[in-house]
């Protein structure tokens, strides 16, 4: 508990008057004009004079409660709010989430944004699921490993192990049509070098990479 807290300073203890304030009272006379009578009664002195009173006899202190009102010079929307400040006792709060210092502990960059208004340092929740409005994306599905053929294949169509399916078939139709004879005016010297593309392509194929 933290004793030096702010909010220890609004607490109000009310405490019964001494026997010597109470005998100060009796004798302080009553503050309205040309009253002669003892101030026995304390009035507040209203709105932005919290803790401040009036003495008056009983007659006056009557009156002066038939007419009192705390509101007195404020409209209608000013009356609302402080109504509804009244019901947690004018004191600062927060909506969970969102107070600043536990969102600046909590939060993490490039965190995606929330559904819900509590912090879960830890993603529990997140992980499971609560609060996604939206249906995660599904994983791409896991490429298989590659073997020493398929490596070899990628090498002849002068591909590397990063090469994906799309990459795969454009460098595949590149090269048939290169070493094809009848890309070159029917030279079939370039035969064996086709038929090895062939042969990579369809080892790529078998491997399930294109």
């Amino acid at each position: 508990m933290d004793l030096n807290s702010r909010l220890f300073d609004s607490i109000r203890i009310k405490r019964k008057p001494t026997c010597d304030e109470a005998k100060a009272a009796s004798q302080t006379g009553c503050e309205t004009p040309g009253c002669t009578n003892a101030g026995l009664y304390r009035a507040p002195k209203g709105r932005k004079a919290e803790g401040q009173y009036w003495r008056f006899c009983i007659d006056h202190v009557r009156a002066y409660n038939a007419t009192y009102n705390y509101f007195d010079g404020m409209n209608d929307a000013a009356v609302q709010a402080y109504q509804k400040d009244a019901v947690i006792g004018h004191r600062p709060t927060w909506a969970m989430g969102v107070n600043p210092a536990t969102r600046a502990a909590g939060a993490k960059p490039g965190e995606p944004k929330r559904d819900w208004a509590y912090v879960d340092p830890l993603d529990i929740l997140r992980s499971e699921g609560v609060g996604e409005t939206s249906r995660r994306a599904k994983p791409e599905p896991s490429r298989p490993r590659l073997t020493v053929a398929a490596l070899k294949a990628l090498d002849v169509l002068g591909l590397d192990e990063n090469a994906d399916t799309a990459a795969i078939k454009a460098q595949y139709k590149v090269l048939v049509k290169r070493f094809h004879p009848d890309a070159n005016g029917g030279d079939r010297s370039f035969e064996e070098r086709l038929r090895d593309i062939i042969r990579a392509h369809d080892t790529l194929r078998a491997a399930g990479l294109c």
